[in-house]
C-alpha cells in the first residue's frame, strides 16, 4: 500500500501508521487549512509507540479500508505522538476529561476546524461490543451531528473552552502553615498498608510522590519513611520489576504489583533508580542498592538508540509478536529447560508454578520470599546472591532468543535529563564511576546535539531535531547538569545549567502569571500543567532548578522567582497534595534548602569526598577553584561552607565537623 503523509515523519509512533489506508496528517497548518477549506471536523488521534491499546485500535480500525473511507469523506484525520507533542496531548486530554470524565490512550477527540473539542473517547472497537459503541457508529453519529446540529456543536465547543480557561484562572494563594504535615496526613489516607503504593488497581509507581516522601524521610519524618519503604519493597518484589532484565514496567494491573503492563518507560526508570539509590543510602537496604544499579544497568545495556550510544530511547513496548507480555513471561516447562537442576529452587524464588500464576499457564516472575528460601537452602548471603545471579544470567540469555518488543528510539530531552540526573546521582551515592562517565557522555551529547542557540530541542532521532523544546526540557536537563557537577566537581556543567536556566526564564516565564509549558500558538488553550503524572510538572522542575542554582550563582532574583511561583500555587498544594508532590518537594527546597561550597584544592579533598558521597536531598553541592563561581568568592581551600539564603554556618575544617553540620540538618514539617 502506498504510504501516507506520516512516512515523512520521524516519530516511531507516526511511522507505525504510515501505511494505514487512513489519509493521516501530522499536527500542523496543512491539516488545519484543509479542515477550514472543506468545513470538516477534525479527528485528533493521540497515542505513543509503546501503547498496547493504540496498537489494537490501529489493527482493528485504522487498517480497515471501510473506516478509512468514512474518515476521508467526513473528517480531516490528524495523528499525534503524545511524547513528541506533549502540549497537544496535555490540552486535549484536559478537554477529553472534561467531556467524558476520564482519559487515556489512544485518545480520539473530535474538533471543529478551529481546533475546539466537542466529543471524544479513548479506544473504540471496530464492531459493537458489550455496550461499547463501535468506531464506525461513532464516526457516523459525529458526521450526522456536524451536518444537522452544527450550531449546537460549536456552541458546546466554545462553552467547553471557556470552562477550561476558567479552571486555570485560580487566584494566587500562599500555602498555609503546616503544609507538609497536612500533606503527609492526606497522602496517608490513600496508602495501601498491605501491598504498598497508593490507591488500588491499576497501581502506578508515582515516582514524584516517592521522591517527596524520600526527602521527608531523610529529614526525619517517620511515617513518610514507612510509606516509602513499604512501597519500594513491594514494587521491587512484585512483577512490576523485571527480575530477569532489570527495570520497572509502566504500572501494575492489580493492587499487589503482580501483573504489570509490560511496557518500560525511560522516565519511570530514571526516577525510580534515583529513589532507590537515595533510599539505600538512607536505610542501608542492600536490595534497594541492587535495584537501583540493576535498573541503570538495564538502561545502559538495552536503551541506547543505534544512532547515539550516549543517549537513551524513550520506551520499550509491552507487546512482542502482537501479544502483551510475551517476551517477559515463562511457563514452568521453559523454566525447567533453561535452568535444569536449579529450576525447582528458582521456581520457588520467583513464584513459578506448573499451572501458572497468570493467564494461559504463564508465569509473571515475582520475588517475595528470598530470605526464607535462602535459609531453607542453608546458603550464606554471598553464596545465595551468586547463585541467583547465575540463574538470572541464564534466564536473560534464554530470553534474548525471543522476539524482542519494539523500542521507541526517539530521544526526548526532558526524559534524558532525568536519566542524566539518575546516572550522576547514583554514580556518586553508590560509588559507580561507570555511571558518572555515562552521565558525562550523555551531557556532552545533549549539549552538542539538542541545544541550539541556547534553546533545548525536545526530540532527536537519527540525526534530526524536532520541536524547539518545552519548559520541562530546559528544567530537567538543567537539573541533570547540576547533579553532574555534584558528581564530578567540574564547574562547566554548572555554567551550562545556568545558561539553560536563563533561556528557560526568557521563554517560559511571565512575571504576572508564572511558568507555562510551551510557546506554541496552535493551541486554543495555554499549556500549563501543574499536576504531576508519571513525571514532575514543568513548573515544579523549573522551580527546583532555580532554587538549586540561586545559591551557586548568587542569584537572589532566581530564588525570588521560584518562591513567587510556589506561593502562587499554595492553594493547590493545600487542597490536593497527592497530585502535586513535585511542587511540595520544591517548596521544601525553598524553605529548607542549602548549598555547600567547597573550594577545590588538595586540602579540600576529604571535605569534598564527604560532600560528594552524602545523601542530602535538600543540599546542592558546589566545588571549583576559589572565586570561579559567586558562591566560591572569598572561600578558603580546606574549608566547607554550608549556607542557606545567604547565611552560612561556621566553616567546617574537618570531615567530622562537616558530618556534625549534616546531622543537624532536619526538615521540620
Amino acid at each position: 500500500m502506498k504510504p501516507n503523509r506520516l512516512a515523512r515523519e520521524t516519530s516511531p509512533y507516526l511511522l507505525q501508521h504510515a501505511h494505514n489506508p487512513v489519509d493521516w496528517y501530522p499536527w500542523g497548518e496543512e491539516a488545519f487549512a484543509k479542515a477550514r477549506a472543506e468545513d470538516k471536523p477534525i479527528l485528533l488521534s493521540v497515542g505513543y509507540a509503546t501503547c498496547h491499546w493504540c496498537h489494537v485500535m490501529e489493527r482493528e480500525c485504522f487498517e480497515d479500508a471501510g473506516i478509512a473511507q468514512q474518515l476521508a469523506e467526513g473528517f480531516v484525520a490528524i495523528k499525534v505522538d503524545r511524547e513528541e507533542l506533549p502540549d497537544v496531548d496535555q490540552v486535549y486530554m484536559r478537554a477529553l476529561q472534561a467531556l467524558s470524565g476520564r482519559g487515556g490512550w489512544p485518545m480520539n477527540l473530535f474538533l471543529t476546524p478551529q481546533r475546539l473539542a466537542f466529543f471524544g473517547g479513548t479506544y473504540f472497537p471496530p464492531l459493537p461490543r458489550a455496550g461499547a459503541t463501535s468506531f464506525p457508529e461513532v464516526l457516523k453519529a459525529v458526521s450526522d451531528a456536524w451536518r444537522d446540529r452544527r450550531s449546537g456543536i460549536e456552541g458546546q465547543a466554545r462553552e467547553l473552552l471557556a470552562r477550561l480557561h476558567g479552571s486555570t484562572g485560580a487566584a494566587p494563594q500562599a500555602p498555609s502553615e503546616g503544609l507538609h504535615r497536612r500533606a503527609v496526613a492526606d497522602i496517608s489516607r490513600y496508602f495501601d498498608d498491605i501491598h504498598g503504593g497508593f490507591g488500588q488497581a491499576p497501581k502506578f509507581p508515582q515516582a514524584p510522590l516517592l521522591q517527596y516522601l524520600l526527602t521527608l524521610a531523610a529529614g526525619g519524618e517517620d511515617h513518610a519513611r514507612t510509606m516509602l519503604m513499604a512501597t519500594l519493597g513491594s514494587m521491587a518484589g512484585g512483577g512490576l520489576y523485571d527480575h530477569v532484565g532489570g527495570g520497572f514496567a509502566r504500572y501494575s494491573t492489580d493492587a499487589r504489583w503482580h501483573v504489570p503492563h509490560f511496557e518500560k518507560m525511560l522516565c519511570d526508570n530514571a526516577q525510580l533508580a534515583r529513589v532507590c539509590a537515595g533510599a539505600f543510602r538512607l536505610t542501608g537496604d542492600d536490595r534497594l542498592r541492587f535495584v537501583a544499579e540493576d535498573t541503570l544497568d538495564y538502561l545502559l545495556r538495552e536503551m541506547h538508540p543505534a544512532a547515539s550510544p550516549a543517549a537513551f530511547s524513550s520506551a520499550q513496548d509491552a507487546d512482542a509478536e502482537g501479544v502483551e507480555g510475551k517476551f517477559h513471561v515463562w511457563t514452568r516447562a521453559e523454566f525447567d529447560a533453561v535452568l535444569g537442576p536449579d529450576a525447582q529452587a528458582a521456581a520457588r524464588l520467583y513464584g513459578v508454578t506448573a499451572s501458572g500464576n497468570w493467564e494461559h499457564g504463564q508465569n509473571v516472575l515475582e520475588r517475595r520470599h528470598a530470605a526464607t528460601l535462602r535459609a531453607e537452602l542453608g546458603l550464606s548471603p554471598d553464596t545465595f546472591d551468586a547463585w541467583e545471579r547465575s540463574v538470572r544470567q541464564r534466564l536473560r540469555a534464554a530470553r534474548t532468543e525471543r522476539v524482542r518488543p519494539i523500542t521507541d528510539d526517539k530521544v526526548l530531552a526532558d526524559w534524558n535529563g532525568m536519566a542524566l540526573r539518575a546516572l550522576a546521582e547514583a554514580g556518586r551515592l553508590l560509588v559507580r564511576d561507570d555511571f558518572v562517565q555515562a552521565a558525562r557522555q550523555l551531557a556532552q551529547f545533549m549539549l552538542a546535539t539538542m541545544v541550539r542557540d541556547g534553546r533545548v530541542h525536545h526530540v532527536w532521532r537519527n540525526g534530526i531535531l524536532r520541536g524547539e523544546g518545552y519548559l520541562a526540557d530546559h528544567a530537567q536537563l538543567g537539573l541533570g547538569l547540576v547533579e553532574l557537577h555534584a558528581a564530578t566537581a567540574e564547574p562547566h556543567w554548572l555554567v551550562a545549567a545556568s545558561d539553560i536556566c536563563s533561556a528557560m526564564l526568557l521563554r517560559f516565564h511571565d512575571a504576572d502569571t508564572g511558568f507555562f509549558d510551551t510557546e506554541s500558538e496552535q493551541l486554543p488553550l495555554l499549556a500549563r500543567e501543574l499536576h504531576d503524572g508519571a513525571v514532575p510538572s514543568g513548573t515544579a522542575a523549573a522551580c527546583e532548578l532555580l532554587l538549586r542554582l540561586a545559591g551557586a550563582g548568587g542569584r537572589d532574583d532566581w530564588h525570588d522567582i521560584a518562591r513567587a511561583a510556589l506561593m502562587r500555587h499554595g492553594g493547590l498544594m493545600d487542597d490536593a497534595p497527592m497530585s502535586v508532590p513535585a511542587l511540595l518537594h520544591a517548596s521544601l527546597l525553598a524553605e529548607h534548602g542549602a548549598h555547600l561550597a567547597v573550594p577545590s584544592g588538595p586540602r579540600s579533598e576529604g571535605l569534598w569526598a564527604q560532600a560528594r558521597s552524602a545523601f542530602m536531598p535538600l543540599v546542592t553541592a558546589i566545588s571549583g577553584l576559589s572565586g570561579s563561581l559567586p558562591s566560591l568568592e572569598g572561600r578558603i581551600v580546606g574549608e566547607a561552607y554550608l549556607c542557606r539564603h545567604g547565611r552560612c554556618e561556621l566553616p567546617a575544617r574537618s570531615v567530622e565537623a562537616l558530618r556534625e553540620q549534616f546531622a543537624r540538618t532536619q526538615v521540620p514539617i
